[in-house]
């Protein structure tokens, strides 16, 4: 068995990564990255910049971009539960506008990619999240921009109360009143 199984997703370019998790009466062990293991599997990435957020349940965080360095995103969830999703924003892609999400957890160890030139956000479903990411370009922050996450998503939001938004979240426009596309 490979260290990792990939899954492409319905919208080309995204997909998701599951690793093997070896696990033993002390705990487990996984790799969550392997360049090697990627580039065998056509994914010929670099990264040069990691994150990593914490947010309670009901946070909504995206739709996040950057307009001229767009980055990719490798996602996974260290503690907790999130709704991860990128929305296409490829001018010639003719799934442009079209978004992929995925329930990721330090449970189903999950990680998900997103291109460059896709918005990504998040909701947290479980009481508290770690969400770790490695970008393939740095963040630029005159370069940020984004889109409502109101576009249709389907969003779980069984069992949370509020959803919870930073104030620039909430000012982002829609997909078709931004016209952003690369």
């Amino acid at each position: 068995m490979g260290k990792f199984k990939f899954t492409e997703c319905d919208i080309e370019g995204m997909f998701i990564v599951e690793p093997a998790v070896f696990g033993d009466n002390r705990g487990y062990f996984m790799e969550t990255y392997n360049e090697n293991d990627f580039k065998e599997a056509g994914h010929d990435l670099t990264f040069v910049q990691d994150n990593q957020s914490s947010s309670s349940k009901g946070v909504l965080r995206g739709l996040h971009l950057q307009l001229t360095q767009p980055q990719g995103k490798l996602v996974r969830v260290l503690k907790g539960e999130v709704f991860d999703v990128g929305v296409d924003l490829r001018a010639d892609s003719p799934t442009y506008g079209e978004w992929f999400g995925a329930i990721l957890s330090d449970e189903n160890k999950k990680q998900l990619f997103i291109p460059p030139c896709f918005a990504h956000g998040f909701l947290v479903l479980s009481d508290h999240a770690e969400f770790a990411y490695k970008c393939t370009d740095f963040y630029n922050g005159p370069d940020e921009s984004g889109i409502i996450w109101d576009i249709g998503i389907d969003w779980p939001t069984d069992g949370i109360d509020e959803l919870i938004f930073s104030e620039k979240d909430e000012k982002w426009q829609t997909l078709a009143e931004s016209q952003i596309k690369y």
